[in-house]
């Protein structure tokens, strides 16, 4: 069967995801633009452009309820072991142009080497010669070829550390990240996301100005002089437990996060805590970046970076107040379900608990 006969075959709902210019990070490369040119209501060639020179091009179909796309690449890229970051590229680009799609078939590529490292299975379709490779989405997303610096990853063994509390010392810990370490082009806000760590040699101005706004000083408390977040920042270069991060849309500072472990913070000892759960404060410095759907795409990108950066990591664990409605929505939109509520020396907080597989399940990236 021909690749057109099987593209006829496979017509469905129309494409209804953004259909411009997408940019992609594979790890370790420069960027790739994917340029989208729709030939029909239900179909469209992507073109991959890296340095200006057209590198791999594809075309794109749905099915009938919306639930699968099929993805053909069309010139001789994909075949080779090296050329897996390229293929993700693509694929992260069929899954964003069709976002309700779970699952992309990758037309007779079920046993080509680039999509070993992608695809959860491989099925013959009548008339291929070749089994084609199914991807799914829920799986895709947890793989670190695309938006991961790798430099920033150090994975550890499990030893256990003497640094922590007595009665919960949790593993060693890896080093600190340093520079950008999450890159994602978002769709839907046609902008990208980055975390970098925080240096307080260069960002303190600005840690200092956005933690002096009332609505940031309200919630954290760090109402301070330069003098003493500059020190409050050089304690969070001693503990092994926590870091900084600066979020930044299109490189422009937007907001501040603290990725924790949960086992040796202060949130450990109120429940039944994992040697890998992980956990996050953050906020929005930025005044030019407030609204809904621009904080869900932090709560969104925090948890999938947080993910990824550990893979045996199976919870993301919050504490806000019980009385923050509108922070435990944004939980709620992310996956986020509340445990129960419990008394901290200095607030009421609710638990809050994301786990891994329903995170990628349910939550579009």
């Amino acid at each position: 069967m021909t690749l057109r006969a099987r593209f006829d075959a496979f017509a469905g709902m129309a494409l209804d995801g953004w259909t411009g210019t997408s940019r992609h990070w594979p790890t370790g490369g420069d960027a790739i633009a994917v340029e989208s040119i729709p030939s029909d209501p239900h179909a469209a060639r992507l073109r991959a452009v890296r340095g200006g020179e057209i590198v791999a091009e594809a075309q794109i179909h749905t099915v009938a309820d919306g639930e699968e796309a099929m993805l053909a690449l069309t010139g001789p890229e994909g075949r080779h072991p090296a050329d897996t970051p390229l293929v993700a590229c693509l694929i992260e680009a069929a899954f964003q142009r069709c976002p309700d799609a779970r699952r992309l078939r990758v037309a007779g590529l079920g046993g080509a080497p680039a999509l070993v490292a992608l695809a959860a299975d491989g099925r013959a379709s009548p008339g291929s010669a070749a089994p084609d490779a199914l991807v799914e989405r829920s799986g895709f997303y947890q793989l670190p070829l695309l938006w991961l610096r790798p430099e920033t990853r150090a994975a550890h063994p499990q030893i256990r550390s003497a640094f922590g509390p007595e009665d919960r010392l949790p593993p060693l810990r890896p080093p600190q990240p340093n520079g950008v370490m999450y890159r994602r082009w978002l769709p839907h806000l046609g902008t990208t996301l980055s975390f970098r760590a925080i240096d307080r040699r260069v960002d303190l101005v600005l840690f200092h100005q956005w933690m002096n706004q009332p609505r940031v000083s309200y919630y954290w408390e760090l109402a301070r002089s330069e003098t003493e977040l500059d020190r409050y920042l050089a304690d969070q270069e001693a503990d092994p437990h926590l870091f900084g991060v600066i979020g930044s849309f299109n490189d422009v500072p937007v907001g501040y996060f603290e990725f924790y472990w949960a086992k040796e913070d202060r949130l450990g000892p109120y429940y039944d805590a994992e040697d890998h759960d992980r956990g996050w404060h953050g906020l929005i410095g930025n005044p030019d970046h407030l609204g809904r759907p621009k904080t869900l795409a932090w709560f969104k990108a925090v948890t999938h970076y947080l993910f990824l950066d550990e893979p045996r990591t199976r919870r993301i664990m919050g504490e806000p107040r019980a009385s923050h409605r509108k922070m435990l929505s944004y939980c709620a939109d992310a996956a986020y379900e509340t445990i129960k509520e419990f008394d901290f020396p200095h607030k009421r907080a609710a638990l809050v608990c994301c786990e891994r597989e329903r995170f990628f399940r349910e939550v579009p990236l």
